[in-house]
């Protein structure tokens, strides 16, 4: 099924552990694949999750397209 062509969405995937630490407000931001540090992990707080969120919601930078943020 795909989207209507007026319809204009944006999907903000988490990364892998999405947990309540601290805000860094130091992230990535990446495509369709799961953002890794060099350890192998792949991890992101609630509240830097959220900035990003509003980053996009303030400045869209990929509409119609799912994006991923991490550390």
């Amino acid at each position: 099924m795909r989207a209507e062509p007026e319809l204009t969405w944006t999907f903000l995937s988490p990364s892998a552990l999405f947990d309540g630490s601290e805000r860094t407000g130091t992230f990535r931001l990446g495509g369709d694949a799961l953002l890794t540090d060099d350890q192998g992990n792949s991890r992101i707080s609630f509240p830097d999750y959220a900035i990003a969120m509003v980053d996009e919601i303030e400045a869209p930078r990929h509409p119609r397209a799912r994006f991923t943020v991490g550390y």
